[in-house]
């Protein structure tokens, strides 16, 4: 493995803390919707029927923008594309304190999905750039952990927040870490010495790239990878609090709880399972963790009969997502050339979003059908399919320091 000198360490160091910080800023004012729509329903209005539109409106927004960003990303360069995203989420974030009814607060929302489209692809992409494959797993492991803390901190702060000094002070938050991000991108985040496309920025030119791309079998392996890891999440997820409050009477104190140890769990196994896939391979860890989560997904409604098993088993739960997201996230830098990097990771992410969009509405009907019992099952079903594609499309990319 490659062992950089301090002063390489240095500059390794600010561009962790620039891509930690947009991570932890983007991830934690998604996640804040959902604690604090009551206190937007109060403030505005916003009927529950139109809730979920809030949420629709940012992750349509953003998977559109992802597959417009990729190909510029891959023209102009990583840095100036992260300098857009940092700077265009910040303002739109800080947007949100205008929002006086359901239209302004939607056109909000959409802004920041803009912004976030033009970041997710990109983030991910500049790790391929800047650090050699070696040591993409460690470097994607400590970025993710900022899902992870706002997941524990940003989402309780800004909940508490948003009840004392109404919902747009906890965007107001994460604008500001946001901002933080702008600066140090435009200080200390150089643009890799890496080759660029050489394609026009047009439509024709972007939808044959994409068209290319989706005719490579590792490409379209790694979008399906993507939608059905997602697709599995979202069965399991969406309607666990739900669950857990009907039928085993979790309070919202339990609820709380749970999310918080995954949170935990997320920041301490995150890391380290990116390290260990620089040193044993990506795929390994992502097979375990696929194979381990099918199990644990399938037994969750026989083990779980109140608040501690509950923690527990999201604390199993996001302990197996780690163990896979950094690895094969590290995995899909490596199997395209770098001027395709950007349109292909921007293309996995929109695929990736809507296999999540149509696992929770999938989801929505087995639990209001059958019980949570069947989305769990679900979710088991599709990780495996997960697990089988990873072992048939996705081959280990050989480290090249």
């Amino acid at each position: 493995m490659n062992t950089p000198g301090p002063r390489a360490r240095w500059a390794e160091f600010g561009v962790l803390a620039a891509l930690w910080a947009m991570v932890f800023a983007s991830s934690s004012q998604v996640m804040i919707m959902a604690p604090i729509l009551p206190r937007i329903h109060d403030e505005l209005g916003v009927s529950s029927a139109l809730s979920g539109t809030l949420v629709s409106g940012y992750a349509i927004a953003l998977s559109v923008f992802a597959l417009v960003t990729g190909p510029i990303s891959d023209r102009v360069g990583r840095r100036a594309v992260l300098l857009w995203g940092s700077g265009a989420m910040a303002l739109a974030l800080l947007l949100h304190v205008f929002a006086v009814d359901f239209a302004s607060l939607l056109g909000a929302r959409v802004l920041a999905g803009i912004a976030g489209g033009v970041l997710t692809g990109s983030a991910v992409s500049f790790v391929g750039d800047y650090f050699p494959y070696d040591r993409r797993g460690w470097a994607n492991g400590w970025i993710m952990s900022g899902f992870a803390l706002g997941q524990v901190v940003g989402v309780p702060f800004g909940t508490v927040l948003a009840s004392r000094h109404g919902f747009a002070s906890a965007f107001i938050l994460f604008a500001a870490v946001m901002a933080v991000a702008f600066v140090l991108v435009l200080l200390v985040v150089p643009q890799p010495r890496v080759e660029r496309s050489d394609r026009p920025l047009t439509l024709a030119s972007g939808l044959a790239e994409y068209a290319a791309l989706l005719s490579m079998r590792p490409a379209r392996g790694a979008a399906l990878v993507y939608a059905t890891m997602f697709f599995a999440v979202s069965n399991f997820v969406v309607y666990l609090p739900s669950w857990a409050e009907s039928e085993l009477g979790v309070d919202a104190t339990g609820i709380a709880t749970m999310f918080t140890v995954g949170g935990i769990a997320s920041v301490l196994f995150g890391p380290r399972a990116g390290k260990l896939s620089d040193r044993v391979g990506r795929r390994p860890l992502i097979l375990v963790s696929c194979l381990g989560g099918a199990l644990q997904f399938a037994i969750t409604t026989l083990f779980v009969d109140g608040a501690v098993s509950a923690s527990i088993m999201f604390f199993v739960a996001m302990t197996l997502l780690a163990l896979r997201l950094s690895p094969l996230q590290a995995l899909l830098t490596a199997l395209v050339p770098d001027a395709r990097r950007g349109a292909f990771m921007s293309l996995v992410v929109a695929v990736g979003q809507i296999g999540g969009g149509l696992g929770a509405a999938v989801a929505g009907v087995l639990y209001t059908e059958v019980g949570y019992g069947a989305c769990t099952i679900a979710a088991a079903a599709s990780i495996l399919v997960t697990a089988w594609l990873v072992w048939r499309e996705l081959p280990e990319a050989r480290i090249n320091p």
